[in-house]
């Protein structure tokens, strides 16, 4: 009886093939898979998982460009009950080694492009080729609702990214939230050309498929192709992050592009000039997204608000989604008054199911039965506004960048006595990491900095820009912590 309760991602997409064989699921280039195909490939492959052993809940770490092979290989994880790891491959080997242990996978799957990190990080484990994969036999859907579906890894205070746990129910219900908040419609596309170890990639390429949409898969940001997919399909969310939208302006202008019709575009509205947002969504004759979201929480809590075409706003509150409740909270878990500022708290089923193996940050960010997303807010007339960061975030071009990340790489070199990494607007990425450092050994130079952290940290994280200040200059609280909104005024 139980089992006619439960559902999973994959058995609504294969419910989709079975009532729709013929529909277009798959557009990579020139290769175009229906939904009996793409089907056929992720039986093949849950086939091939099952006959090497792996069992319900163990991890499949996944290491490769955007392919169809990477959304048949996490659905054939969706159909066993397996979870899979969506390994970032523009980190370091050190970091990609941390993501690997904690999550301890059965199996790691690699394209031939990863294959060398693969095989670095792979510590003994299985490896097997993701164009490779494929078995006959035929596999049970085996998923329970609550199962793992997804590990997608999130920076964390610590320095070291955390694996978030994302599930078949968390992702249901963001595919409703999302298409229940920007009217998107079941037979819109979606274009996944954000890399899939982010949501941005994988999430909504999932929810497309669940409705019986088309995915279009990019192999990263390429304004021609996505202009082409949008002169062929009808797109519910274009996402762009704030680095790509004017590059694709001078596309759509230059080819003069005919769209088809896209229903909401962008994303993170406060970190791109509003002159922009008109300009985008006058070629696009599309609503711009004011969203705020979370790896752990999907779309919601605050995307609900669509800024009208042409506009060119001032701030940007925003709106409450659907199947979300959200409360601000103070220190003390009480809720704010309407004006005061609070700390965003979330419940819903869009949640995720917590940190893989990480039972104090659980804790900590689950405290009182809410969620604990660290963004402050203050809700007003005319919406919740964003006031700043309780654990300060860098957001770079869509990429989160935590200073501590950076700060250890620093603080390994004996030459540093004291360092801090801070924010800087910029008009490209939107924020970008500056390093403050006070040094002891004067031969600790700009360019010496940037090689350690070309060493341990992915590219994206990298300070552009290296301060070197005297110890004594550096703005201190009164316990001597150094006051990071301080500095990141000084090197304004």
């Amino acid at each position: 009886m139980e089992r006619a309760f439960a559902t999973s991602v994959h058995d609504l997409i294969a419910m989709r093939a079975r009532s729709a064989p013929q529909a277009p699921a798959i557009v990579q280039g020139d290769l175009r898979l229906t939904y009996a195909e793409i089907m056929a490939c992720v039986d093949a492959v849950a086939a091939d998982f099952a006959a090497r052993g792996l069992e319900r809940g163990q991890r499949v770490a996944i290491l490769s460009e955007n392919r169809f092979e990477y959304t048949a290989v996490q659905l054939a994880c969706a159909k066993l009950g397996l979870i899979a790891a969506c390994l970032n491959w523009r980190l370091s080997e050190v970091e990609t080694r941390h993501c690997v242990e904690l999550v301890d996978p059965a199996l790691l799957v690699a394209s031939p492009r990863h294959r060398a990190m693969a095989e670095a990080v792979a510590n003994g484990r299985p490896l097997a080729a993701i164009d490779s994969l494929g078995a006959p036999g035929e596999t049970a859907s085996a998923a329970d609702p609550e199962d793992g579906l997804l590990i997608i890894y999130t920076s964390g205070t610590t320095g070291l990214p955390k694996a978030a746990v994302i599930s078949h129910r968390a992702e249901v219900a963001r595919m409703c939230a999302m298409r229940l908040d920007m009217g998107v419609e079941m037979a819109d596309a979606y274009i996944s050309w954000a890399p899939m170890f982010h949501m941005g990639g994988t999430e909504h390429l999932l929810a497309t498929l669940m409705c019986g949409g088309t995915g279009v898969i990019i192999d990263g940001f390429d304004a021609d192709a996505i202009i082409d997919a949008l002169e062929e399909f009808p797109v519910g969310w274009l996402m762009l992050v704030p680095a790509t939208i004017e590059p694709l302006l001078e596309r759509l202008e230059a080819r003069q592009a005919q769209v088809r019709g896209v229903k909401a575009v962008g994303c993170m509205a406060d970190l791109v000039p509003s002159a922009t947002i008109a300009a985008i969504t006058q070629a696009l004759g599309a609503p711009y997204l004011n969203s705020f979201g979370a790896t752990e929480t999907g779309m919601p809590p605050l995307s609900a608000d669509l800024i009208p075409v042409g506009t060119t706003p001032t701030h940007f509150p925003k709106r409450l989604s659907l199947l979300t409740d959200l409360r601000l909270l103070d220190a003390e878990g009480r809720e704010v008054a309407d004006g005061e500022t609070g700390e965003a708290c979330v419940r819903g089923p869009t949640l995720f199911s917590g940190y893989w193996n990480a039972v104090a940050a659980n804790a900590e960010s689950f405290a009182g039965g809410w969620f604990h997303m660290g963004d402050l807010f203050r809700r007003t007339e005319s919406g919740f506004e964003f006031v700043g960061r309780s654990k300060y975030l860098i957001k770079s071009g869509g990429e989160n960048i935590y200073p501590a990340e950076i700060e250890r790489v620093l603080f390994a070199d004996a030459r540093v006595n004291d360092a801090i990494v801070v924010r800087r607007p910029d008009p490209q990425w939107g924020e970008v990491p500056v390093a403050v450092i006070a040094r002891n050994d004067p031969s600790l130079d700009e360019d010496m900095v940037m090689r350690l952290c070309r060493n341990a940290l992915a590219g994206y994280k990298r300070p552009r820009s290296v301060r070197f200040i005297a110890m004594d200059a550096f703005p201190r609280s009164a316990s001597g912590k150094i006051i990071r909104e301080a500095v990141e005024a000084m090197i304004a």
